[in-house]
């Protein structure tokens, strides 16, 4: 089979570069994205690697270019993004790069330097404007000849000792501080003061209606003017000391009007000016912010190729001359003269006159395994990488689940109308992925969503399909061909009788429906959902058996390709012989049932003589004799039942101690005579030792070279793999049966919805109606989209996952392999870009 089945074949390779040429190879090689690299200096410190201090310096032109995004965005300036991706610069033109970087640096951080100090100039003089606005009418009370407040502030204030020297000293002047504060602090400052001053002091405060800016973050902030009036050195002291716990800003306030006023003047002065330089300031800044702008993603991007071919180069040895670097890769064998015509490439690039040279090595290592896919595939690859990335060269599920998965989810969540929601929403993510690519964002639902839009699409068209088996769109039937069923009865006695039967007998014509359900089953009464659940469930169990054997005929894929034949005799061939003689022996059952029987039929194949295919089932494991049938009917549905029967289970019982003993016994023997030969028996037993899949050296240069397993160890893993598979056949079987309960469950609250909401606004008449039934269809649609589509959605999602990884892909897939991850620019861009957003 081709690649699309299976992983690539992978090489082990060793590569020769001279050192000048070294660069320019591994750039072209990271524009490729096709080898992995190894590291072959495994004990070797991070910090004493050869080009350390090259990835310093990318280190630092990252921090800076990181330092000018973050400026960039704080002003809301947008970035261009061309989508192109600039070559990786050569290793002198990073120096032009570090002077651009130190420049841009050094002159944003003078502005901002510059820009902050005269922000704090600018807060300090508007502050002090708002205090001599806010003060003025007290001094201007005092001017005015109000001296009552005066008065009663200083009998307030001073102590009756102070009173009686006042009398003979005159009256007594009061000292003030005024200041700003946090508006937020203000409470608990007033109290403190009232404490600490034990009330001696007079507090006055205005808040300032405009918030402010604070200059070293930014953030606006409101705060409020006060003013203090105090007696005495001490009580100034102590003022001052509070103030400097609550950070308060105090500033000089002159006593005298003219001078308020020369200050005020001064203050206004000097913030228009500062205004002007502040506007200067920010132009400039916005100048230099946009002109990085321009050049800022391409910049990144050259930057970290640069990081990242140092970082490879790191990965490479040195030779005894030092003048050439050896290196060792994965690469797959399609792509070998592609990543040669790379290397040609960049040695052009260098200048360099020695060819690299890339040698194929043979080794024993297990390759990486590397599944080519597109961006349809992509999604259902990373399915199937969840439950494990594929063994090397194992048989890849992912082309099959393109189809298997949204048919499994389409028999749970068949409904035309829901169905046609949900493909139109894949398909208007499909028509418009490239501008939606192209807006990175944060949003985990949505990357999630937008990667799996091709699955949500076809899980969609699936749906529709199944609907229309169903005939269920919304709860409601299709009347496309019209009803094959008749009624026999008068007018009146329809109207007058609420329950009634059709017989199959009289009022069907025979012929079948043309396509899905007769839409007479969308207005039954109690017969519905018995006739439902007969035909879901029977579907569920068919659909999951012929599942299973496709995952066992699968498993003969692995075991021929890696010439494991004691695993394909002993092990695929028991196990499907098993699940034949069984559970596909119950299908066949099923089919031969709706065959002969039917309700139209005379006995001994009428619908009084069916048989139950479950009751059947387990009278042939049990060998239990079938109970008496009714008169004129017949035991069994066809001649040697019975016999047959009983061979089959015999058979199949037959089956489970070959599964379980004979590849023990086998490996057993081809030690036991490999020793009396003392030679290694070089064929059968190393495929035999390996057991399931085994990386033969003939497949891409790497091989399961393992040691002996113990044959205790053998036999235990033989026992529990065997056990697993007969239980896990049966229980396996049973739970494809959650497609008919999901089925089920869809249909009834589809119909719960559409009779408890939306058929009370179909109900209503006139032009109130028409407000109510908008009104109730759009509470109908939300329920319909948030409940029917996206949460049933996700569960049938869900479970067609497990029906995959544990039903299916046990039966053949490993899952031990490790993902082939090249050294790609593309990757790592996009990881970087990534990082840098969190």
């Amino acid at each position: 089979m081709g690649s699309l089945f299976r992983s690539e074949e992978m090489a082990l390779c060793q590569l020769f570069l001279q050192s000048e040429a070294a660069y320019a190879c591994v750039s072209e090689l990271g524009e490729l994205g096709l080898v992995q690299f190894r590291d072959l200096n495994p004990d070797v410190n991070a910090f004493q690697r050869k080009f350390v201090n090259e990835v310093r310096r990318c280190d630092e032109m990252e921090r800076k270019l990181r330092y000018l995004e973050k400026e960039i965005k704080k002003d809301g300036i947008p970035m261009l993004d061309t989508g192109e991706s600039p070559e990786a610069p050569q290793p002198r033109e990073m120096i032009d790069l570090e002077a651009t970087f130190e420049k841009l640096e050094n002159e944003l951080r003078e502005v901002n330097q510059n820009a902050e100090a005269l922000k704090r100039n600018f807060l300090e003089l508007t502050e002090l404007k708002h205090i001599l606005r806010k003060t003025q009418v007290f001094f201007d009370e005092q001017e005015g000849g109000v001296n009552q407040t005066t008065e009663s502030m200083t009998r307030a204030l001073i102590t009756d000792e102070a009173r009686t020297a006042g009398a003979s000293m005159g009256p007594v002047q009061l000292g003030f501080v005024a200041g700003v504060i946090l508006r937020e602090r203000l409470p608990a400052f007033e109290r403190m003061l009232w404490r600490a001053c034990r009330g001696n002091v007079f507090l006055r405060q205005a808040m300032i209606e405009t918030p402010l800016e604070d200059p070293t973050n930014g953030d606006q902030v409101h705060k409020s003017v006060f003013i203090i009036f105090f007696q005495g050195d001490q009580l100034k002291t102590r003022v001052k000391k509070i103030c400097e716990g609550f950070r308060a800003t105090l500033y000089p306030c002159p006593e005298a009007p003219a001078d308020r006023r020369e200050m005020a003047m001064g203050v206004m002065t000097r913030i228009e000016d500062l205004n002007t330089v502040l506007g200067q300031t920010q132009d400039h800044r916005h100048r230099v912010l946009v002109a990085a702008a321009k050049n800022l993603k391409n910049w990144f991007v050259k930057v970290r190729k640069i990081k990242a071919i140092y970082h490879t180069l790191n990965l490479f040895n040195l030779d005894v001359t030092q003048k050439c670097l050896i290196a060792e890769c994965w690469v797959p064998l399609l792509d070998f003269e592609t990543i040669q015509l790379a290397l040609r490439r960049g040695t052009e690039r260098s200048g360099s006159s020695v060819p690299p040279i890339l040698n194929r090595m043979q080794t024993f290592e297990n390759p990486p395994t590397y599944n080519r896919t597109n961006k349809f595939t992509k999604a259902f690859q990373a399915l199937i990488d969840a439950y494990g990335v594929a063994s090397y060269r194992e048989m890849n599920p992912a082309p099959y689940t393109i189809i298997t998965f949204p048919f499994l989810f389409a028999v749970m969540f068949g409904d035309l109308g829901h169905g046609a929601i949900m493909a139109l929403f894949g398909l208007w993510m499909i028509r418009k992925e490239k501008g939606l690519a192209a807006q990175k964002t944060d949003n985990e639902i949505w990357n999630i969503f937008f990667g799996g839009r091709y699955i949500i699409f076809l899980m969609g068209v699936f749906s529709m399909y199944t609907g229309l088996i169903y005939n269920d769109i919304f709860s409601k039937s299709l009347n496309i061909f019209g009803s094959h069923w008749h009624m026999s009865y008068n007018k009146s006695t329809v109207m007058e009788n609420k329950f009634l039967q059709l017989s199959p007998k009289v009022d069907y014509e025979g012929a079948p429906y043309p396509f899905g359900m007769d839409p007479i089953w969308q207005v039954a009464g109690a017969n519905k959902i018995i006739f439902h659940n007969a035909y879901k469930m029977k579907i569920s169990i068919i659909f999951g058996v012929i599942h299973m054997i496709f995952g066992v005929v699968m498993s003969w894929h692995n075991h021929t390709y890696f010439r494991n034949r004691i695993s394909l005799i002993y092990e695929f061939i028991p196990q499907l012989i098993f699940l034949l003689l069984l559970f596909f022996y119950m299908v066949l059952l099923m089919f031969i049932k709706w065959i002969k029987f039917a309700a139209t039929n005379e006995k001994p194949y009428s619908e009084a003589c069916a048989p139950s295919i479950l009751i059947t089932f387990i009278d042939m494991v049990l060998f239990n004799t079938p109970k008496p049938p009714p008169d004129h009917c017949e035991t069994y549905m066809f001649f040697g039942q019975h016999f047959i029967q009983v061979l089959f289970v015999l058979v199949a019982v037959g089956c489970i101690p070959v599964m379980l003993l004979a590849k023990p016994l086998l490996i057993m023997q081809a030690r036991k005579q490999a020793n009396e030969e003392v030679q290694p028996i070089a064929g059968a037993t190393s495929d035999a030792e390996t057991g399931g899949v085994s990386n033969g050296g003939s497949h891409g240069g790497g091989g399961g070279h393992e040691e002996e397993e113990e044959l205790s160890e053998i036999f235990i893993h033989q026992s529990i793999h065997t056990i697993e598979y007969v239980l896990g056949s049966v229980s396996h079987t049973a739970s494809y049966l959650r497609l008919w309960a999901l089925s089920l469950a869809h249909a009834q609250l589809a119909e719960v919805l559409w009779t408890m909401v939306l058929s009370i606004g179909l109900k209503q008449e006139g032009p109130v109606g028409g407000i109510v039934l908008t009104c109730v269809f759009a509470f109908w649609a939300i329920l319909t989209v948030g409940i029917l589509v996206l949460m049933e959605g996700l569960s049938a999602f869900l479970h067609t996952l497990r029906l995959h990884w544990v039903e299916f892909q046990s039966k053949f897939y490993k899952g031990q392999g490790y993902a082939f991850q090249p050294f790609s620019f593309d990757a790592i861009i996009e990881n970087g870009a990534a990082a840098a957003e969190e």
